[in-house]
């Protein structure tokens, strides 16, 4: 029987081939006393430059294979290699210490790397990785120990790693690396969003193949389930070749669903769009046939750094993403800040239920400086494209309404400084709160839309924390409480002729997509590999069928029966 590992499935796809550990080698530094420090500085110098050369090599790799945003990693390492802040003071160090260029180097690189950790500021971090990066390339060759290079490979392997640093990543060859599998890692890790960019499968958070796998054994990593299979037997590989067939004929089948609109087997048109956190994001959105953003969320623009963004700044973002969507509807949401993403340049207080706090719409509407200059970025951008602005976290008809009027106010100083604003722009709200769901036949009067941000809705209606893995059993999107809550956020909207949108997980999830549709949803938002999946389910449904069907699903009384009648009709 082969032996099986379970990890978190963090790129899609099946790989089989050899494994090839990619091991790090010790670089246990010893402090010794130089007589000669100069020879000491020179052969630090020599190190230095021979890891430039090695930089520039996989730099000039990773620009051919995968494009230079990949590539400026290694900018970022050689400008470290040059950087006289920290060579000089390893060089200071061996002259007045008399130390080895070993020891010098690893006691200044570590208090560099101390220092910036400690910053809590995520460029910051990265600049640390940085450093840790070039330094263990310098080690060895100080030390005259080989690391172990995956830019040489030449066969079809699958990578087998404690983690992937970015150097290892960038230097993975994708005609021969096939996959790779990880002890450490999420589906947010470095290693992971790179795997999914390179589209090649990947296994990680495994906390095991690196003290199970031998070198050149043969793998499976499947990465649509988050398994790693050791020295299969024939009949095993002969089970995996085929689920990888049917997945590639099922990605060329999706392919070619790109231009196309999103409609039902009873030709009923509804509106994909994707969930985006920066301008980079579009490009994934349009490769994947996206009809429209439904969620841009503009918090990212604010975090990772020591200060609030500018105006222009966030001008340019958002015109960006407008330009590049080309009149396609993008939805933004004003800044979503608080519960589990902090700023900690905003010095805000310590809460005791941040997820129930001081956030999102009820922080912009109280430090108003910080809200009227996202306001005034957007109205400036949206003569670049269909701009609809939506606002996170609102409870009651006065948030919405005061929110409203700041903008409107930011419009006419804007209009009377002859500065040209877009006449058409919707103006929503996120549904996340069940007092604005109960209330939305109220709501829907005064709103142009509502997007439905399931995943704290559910964590609000259940009064379960989704971080928390104890009572991670009540998140529950097809629980009848959630789904008559959702249903009536859209009979509401639809009586006063607007639209209804859901941007949390749910809209993207393969039970929910037919429950979703029948209760007349009009736009689903999700990430955008989810997209063409979703366009080929729905392709398949009847919608009129489905609704036909809404009472008899809004009237049963528990999720598991919820989700065997959609299994047993709609999920063949």
């Amino acid at each position: 029987m082969s032996n099986m590992i379970k990890g978190i499935a963090a790129s899609a796809g099946i790989a089989i081939a050899k494994s090839f550990r990619l091991e790090h080698p010790d670089l246990t530094v010893e402090k010794q006393t130089i007589s000669d420090k100069d020879a000491e500085i020179k052969r630090f110098e020599v190190a230095v430059n021979q890891s430039k050369d090695e930089l520039e090599v996989i730099k000039k790799r990773a620009n051919e294979e995968l494009g230079e945003d990949k590539a400026a990693i290694f900018s970022a390492h050689l400008l470290v290699l040059s950087d006289p802040e920290l060579l000089n003071p390893i060089k200071d160090k061996i002259s007045s210490e008399g130390v080895n260029a070993e020891f010098a180097l690893q006691e200044v690189a570590n208090m560099f790397i101390t220092m910036f950790e400690g910053m809590e500021n995520e460029y910051m971090a990265e600049r640390a990785a940085d450093i840790r990066d070039v330094t263990k390339r310098v080690l060895a060759h100080l030390l005259g120990v080989t690391i172990s290079n995956p830019s040489m490979i030449s066969e079809e392997v699958i990578i087998i790693a404690e983690d992937l640093t970015p150097s290892d990543t960038a230097q993975l060859n994708r005609n021969f690396v096939k996959g790779f599998t990880t002890d450490i890692g999420g589906r947010t890790s470095h290693s992971a969003i790179m795997a999914r960019s390179m589209e090649i499968p990947a296994v990680v958070g495994t906390k095991a193949v690196t003290s199970t796998i031998q070198n050149g054994v043969m793998v499976i990593v499947d990465g649509l389930d988050g398994d790693v299979i050791i020295d299969p037997s024939e009949e095993v590989l002969a089970q995996y070749r085929q689920k990888k067939d049917q997945y590639e004929a099922q990605k060329s089948e999706w392919a070619k669903l790109k231009n196309e609109k999103t409609v039902t087997s009873d030709g009923v048109h509804v509106e994909l769009a994707a969930n985006i956190g920066t301008p980079e994001d579009v490009k994934g959105v349009l490769e994947n046939g996206g009809e429209a953003i439904g969620l841009y969320r503009t918090e990212f623009l604010y975090m990772g750094r020591d200060q609030l963004p500018s105006e222009e700044e966030q001008f340019e973002a958002y015109k960006t993403v407008l330009e590049k969507m080309e009149g396609k509807p993008v939805v933004v949401r004003t800044l979503d800040i608080g519960g589990d993403k902090e700023l900690p340049y905003l010095n805000l207080p310590k809460e005791l239920n941040p997820f129930l706090g001081f956030r999102a719409i009820r922080l912009c509407l109280e430090e108003q400086d910080i809200f009227r200059t996202q306001l005034r970025a957007l109205l400036r951008a949206s003569t670049f494209g269909n701009l609809k602005i939506m606002f996170p976290m609102i409870a009651t008809l006065d948030e919405f309404r005061q929110a409203k009027a700041i903008l409107l106010e930011e419009k006419d100083k804007l209009v009377a400084n002859g500065t040209a604003v877009s006449d058409s722009i919707e103006i929503g709200i996120m549904v996340e709160i069940p007092s604005t769901a109960v209330l939305a036949d109220q709501f829907a009067k005064e709103v142009d839309f509502f997007s439905i941000g399931t995943n704290d809705l559910i964590q609000y209606t259940m009064a379960a924390d989704r971080m928390n893995e104890r009572v991670s059993y009540l998140y529950q999107p097809y629980s009848p409480s959630i789904l008559r809550l959702v249903s009536m956020v859209i009979e509401a909207a639809h009586k006063e002729g607007k639209w209804a949108g859901m941007c949390g997980e749910m809209a993207g999830d393969t039970i929910a997509i037919p429950i979703l549709l029948g209760l007349g949803l009009d736009e689903f938002s999700m990430s955008a590999t989810s997209i063409l999946p979703a366009r080929t389910q729905l392709k398949k449904l009847s919608k009129a069928e489905i609704a036909s069907n809404k009472e008899k699903i809004l009237s049963m009384s528990t999720t598991a029966e919820v989700v065997e009648f959609i299994k047993s009709n709609y999920m063949n």
